[in-house]
């Protein structure tokens, strides 16, 4: 069969199958061959690799996975892809389409008996990019990276550092658990349908062990959501209104002074090292 990343090909296949796409699933195709190429080179996918592929769509990327790579599982969620996927992906028997939710997919277990370094790679939808992206580094999966397809802001939100605007929650969350590298921007017109917005392809390498050492990670987290949900308003501010916490705004202020900190300083001024001392202070 002829590579789907051809736009011609695609076409034939969604008429074949009178495919409609869903709103709901966010489904978006890569109809470029260079941008896939992209991804697997950024992804540094080898015949010693096992790949979990997120949201295969028609199976696009899969092809080209199923060439670069050992194996392949491809987790698609909309079964009225299965049958097309069947189809396009007839001549591989290293792929393994599963249908599922990624977000309820036991991947440890999935992956338990394989001998390969795990790498995860999607197009992934840009309604759930968060959620599915947190809960892999979250729930620990033995993937030695993920190199996804996201919206080009969110992979500059991943990126960035103290100080800047697109600084948050996300940012500290992911460095925490990865070391990001944006590795392509990707234009509009290489998805069918064309989205409203540019998009970018961003890996994100495991850490061995994380960058910071600190006593609770779960409370870290919470100083760190606390600290962003109201931007404007200083860290002490918008820790002591967080309905997750209960320290007074004098232990954070001596919490910040110790750390040698003004007391009126913002959560966006800080680095990850310093949320994890100053969750160790509180």
């Amino acid at each position: 069969m002829e590579k789907l990343s051809n736009p011609q090909v695609t076409i034939e296949i969604i008429k074949k199958y009178n495919f409609a796409f869903q709103k709901r699933f966010g489904q978006n195709f890569l109809i470029d061959g260079h941008v896939i190429e992209k991804i697997i080179k950024a992804a540094d996918i080898g015949k010693e690799d096992v790949v979990l592929e997120i949201g295969p769509g028609i199976g696009t990327m899969t092809q080209y996975l199923a060439e670069a790579a050992g194996k392949v599982y491809a987790v698609e969620i909309d079964k009225n892809l299965l049958p097309i996927l069947a189809d396009t992906l007839s001549e591989y028997d290293n792929v393994e389409v599963i249908n599922e939710d990624i977000l309820k997919l036991d991947i440890e277990e999935l992956v338990k008996e394989e001998k390969g370094n795990l790498k995860v790679v999607a197009n992934l939808p840009y309604y759930i990019t968060t959620p599915i992206i947190m809960g892999l580094l979250e729930n620990h999966i033995p993937a030695k990276s993920i190199t996804v397809m996201v919206q080009k802001e969110v992979a500059e939100r991943i990126k960035a550092g103290p100080g800047s605007k697109d600084y948050g929650a996300l940012s500290l969350a992911v460095q925490y658990y990865a070391e990001p590298y944006i590795a392509a921007n990707v234009p509009p017109n290489c998805f069918m349908p064309r989205p409203n917005v540019g998009s970018a392809v961003i890996r994100l390498t495991n850490w061995d062990n994380p960058p910071v050492s600190v006593r609770d990670e779960k409370l870290m987290f919470k100083l760190i959501r606390a600290s962003f949900n109201q931007r404007r308003k200083t860290l002490q501010n918008g820790i002591n209104n967080s309905p997750e916490l209960s320290f007074t705004k004098e232990q954070v202020a001596e919490a910040l002074i110790k750390l040698g900190k003004n007391e009126n300083i913002r959560g966006e001024a800080l680095t990850l090292s310093e949320f994890a001392k100053l969750s160790d202070l509180l």
